[in-house]
């Protein structure tokens, strides 16, 4: 189902919209300094749009200074207060995001409307699993699926209810399983533009297993319009695993796929390492690719002939390990063979030249 389309800042979100990257920032809301830093680092990681806690009217104050600095669209993250939604959308955020559950009664939720309507932003309506509403838990016997897309349709409702439709929705569970059924439910129930994620995921390594499972069943349902990877860990390492999961499941283009076998008893090189120093110096390649949108290549570290040139062949370019040696291979073709110690190297020298032979020959 397309759902229809709103503007955040220069980034578009529904009505078929690539599907974009959010964070959140963790520094001091109110240290300038800091906040803007991590904006423009979290922009250099690819972030498309930024969400910043605004808790006090300082913070409200300083992001309206920061605003003037940065280059991508701020989310301010909103609760209880709604003086401080009205305050964060003067100071210029480009997107609030409030839980109309915990702002208050109509009158206040309406200001909010309203203050959202003369700056014509979007109004993120957020729920999630430990701030379901009471009468939602009693009749469902507790935080369910059923429950939080209830909720949010509740929520959605009360807002258009106000004859404003510039919305986008999220559903957060900490639960994978609840998660995706809250999100199946919702689907097709409304057209408002669906913010995925798999809130309070964890550590890096739990919160990404969670992540890619959660968010790469829902995107590969066409479910979501933005996404944030929700990580207790630096924000630019959520920005990065996002733009991942886009890339493997094929909804964001990648300048580079290395592909590498998990490797069996024939294995006679350290493949690890290898597909590990492949990958490392391969990622400024990727970079300077992206730059100046060139087109992507697949390459294949594979640990033996049985995986090299023959299952890999559509590799454009790959290494196939050997005893203390490999073979340096492009479509298939075996160029020439290498000593083990040499083979990134090789494999490094000979994808340079094949960019340096496309620019020659435009």
């Amino acid at each position: 189902m397309i759902t229809r389309q709103v503007n955040c800042g220069n980034v578009l979100i529904g009505g078929g919209a690539p599907v974009s990257v959010q964070s959140m920032t963790n520094v001091d809301s109110r240290d300038e300094a800091a906040l803007t830093r991590q904006i423009d680092m979290l922009a250099d990681a690819g972030c498309q749009i930024v969400r910043v806690a605004v808790f006090d009217n300082e913070a409200a104050q300083v992001l309206e200074r920061v605003k003037k600095k940065i280059r991508v669209p701020v989310v301010a993250d909103i609760h209880f207060d709604y003086r401080l939604a009205i305050a964060a959308i003067k100071a210029g955020a480009d997107k609030i995001r409030i839980n109309p559950g915990n702002i208050g009664d109509r009158g206040r939720v309406k200001a909010v409307v309203e203050a959202a309507r003369e700056r014509n932003i979007p109004i993120r309506v957020g729920v999630n699993s430990g701030s379901l509403e009471k009468d939602i838990i009693e009749k469902y016997g507790g935080v369910t699926a059923e429950g939080l897309s209830e909720s949010a349709l509740r929520n959605i409702k009360y807002i258009e209810d106000m004859d404003y439709g510039n919305l986008v929705v999220s559903i957060k569970s900490s639960d994978v399983k609840m998660n995706y059924e809250a999100h199946k439910l919702l689907r097709g129930k409304t057209d408002v533009p669906v913010h995925i994620g798999i809130t309070e995921a964890g550590t890096p390594k739990n919160g990404k297993i969670k992540s890619a499972a959660g968010l790469g069943a829902l995107l590969l349902e066409g479910i979501g319009d933005t996404m944030r990877v929700s990580l207790t860990a630096d924000p630019e390492e959520e920005v990065e695993f996002a733009i991942d999961i886009l890339k493997n499941l094929g909804l964001r283009k990648s300048s580079i796929d290395i592909v590498s076998c998990p490797t069996c008893g024939r294995t006679r090189i350290d493949l690890q390492g290898l597909a590990c120093e492949v990958e490392r110096k391969l990622a400024p390649v990727e970079k300077e690719l992206q730059r100046k949108g060139l087109d992507g290549i697949k390459v294949a570290v594979m640990g033996c002939a049985v995986n090299g040139p023959g299952e890999a062949k559509e590799a454009d370019f790959g290494v196939a390990g050997g005893d203390g040696k490999g073979l340096i291979f492009a479509k298939g073709e075996i160029i020439k063979t290498v000593k083990e110690d040499s083979l990134a190297d090789e494999l490094i020298n000979m994808i340079d030249e094949h960019y340096r032979s496309l620019k020659q020959s435009r």
